[in-house]
């Protein structure tokens, strides 16, 4: 955790805590899901904003999947954070999201993964810091909500305790891992693969 901190502190983003809480973050334990829980099938994401097959994952099949399946109330949908690849990238992205809020928690990871490449290009520094400071005003925050999302030890600890957990107890070792019913996929899942494991898994469960 002192080493992503370390990061983040190294990327310029140092502000005072109380400037983050009008944004209505979440920065607690609870996981980020989309879709009813009651769902037949719930399909556990685990992965990192750092991690470059997990954006071309999202990018290339999270929109068609939400629209076949979790807009239409088959499947239950749960982000695990991860903290793999670039973990400082990955750590402010996820702080940025929560801070977000609830609403716009999958908004902010949507554009941190379509903008990851260009993250990781840039570099430690300015230039990484205003392409997240651009996604952050694309949400409602401010330069110093932002500032403080990123910086704030009490939510930097909650993420690393989450990842911590989450890996331990699935035994997850990279990303991005998907997890269908209890069964799980490792690396990258095209649709016709999370297709039949969906369906196999509603199968299972009539």
């Amino acid at each position: 955790m002192r080493a992503i901190a370390a990061l983040l502190i190294a990327l310029g983003l140092a502000a005072s805590l109380a400037a983050c809480k009008p944004g209505g973050g979440d920065t607690t334990s609870a996981d980020m899901s989309l879709g009813p829980p009651t769902a037949k099938v719930t399909v556990v994401e685990y992965a990192s904003l750092g991690c470059p097959i997990c954006a071309k994952w999202n990018t290339d099949n999270f929109s068609a999947f939400k629209a076949k399946y979790v807009d239409t109330g088959k499947v239950h949908y749960v982000l695990k954070e991860m903290l793999t690849g670039d973990e400082s990238v990955s750590a402010a992205g996820f702080l940025l999201a929560r801070c977000a809020g609830k609403d716009k928690y999958f908004q902010v990871v949507d554009a941190v993964f379509r903008q990851e490449a260009d993250l990781l290009e840039s570099g430690k520094g300015a230039e990484e810091r205003d392409r997240l400071l651009k996604i952050a005003e694309s949400s409602g925050l401010t330069d110093a909500q932002f500032n403080a999302c990123v910086d704030d030890d009490k939510s930097l600890t909650a993420l690393n305790k989450r990842v911590n957990d989450s890996a331990q107890a699935a035994h997850i070792d990279s990303t991005p891992t998907f997890v269908v019913n209890g069964k799980a996929l490792v690396g990258y899942q095209d649709m016709p693969a999370l297709d039949k494991a969906i369906a196999d898994a509603g199968a299972a469960k009539t």
